[in-house]
């Protein structure tokens, strides 16, 4: 596990390309706190995990990757795209900004910004 909060925080990212859940929450504070812009705010390691499953068994690719980061401490701002397909599309590039806040190494708060609409749009054409 990383020993800093840039390499984890690219760590865990990278960690979504294995499309296994487990390994995400391997990053993950067991009280963590993950909200989704616009969808219901999930609390608790098991509960994103479950959510992440749920998430990968509906596309059939998943290519996360880090545009920019910046730290501040325990705080990591990441531009990333979000490269997703359901079956039978094409990888749809969806721009996000994740907000981290790490406590004991591990993610304890998480926050997605995307454009739903425009994450829709992409996954449609």
């Amino acid at each position: 596990m990383a020993t800093d909060n840039d390499t984890l925080a690219r760590e865990f990212v990278e960690a979504f390309n294995s499309k296994d859940a487990g390994k995400v929450g391997e990053f993950l504070h067991p009280d963590v706190v993950f909200q989704n812009y616009g969808d219901p705010e999930v609390k608790g390691r098991d509960a994103v995990v479950s959510l992440w499953r749920g998430v990968f068994r509906n596309f059939s690719q998943v290519q996360f990757e880090v545009v920019h980061q910046a730290v501040n401490g325990d705080v990591v701002l990441a531009e990333q795209v979000h490269g997703l397909a359901l079956p039978g599309g094409r990888l749809a590039p969806i721009m996000n900004l994740a907000v981290y806040e790490i406590r004991d190494g591990k993610i304890a708060a998480w926050r997605d910004y995307t454009n739903p609409q425009q994450a829709a749009k992409l996954l449609r054409s």
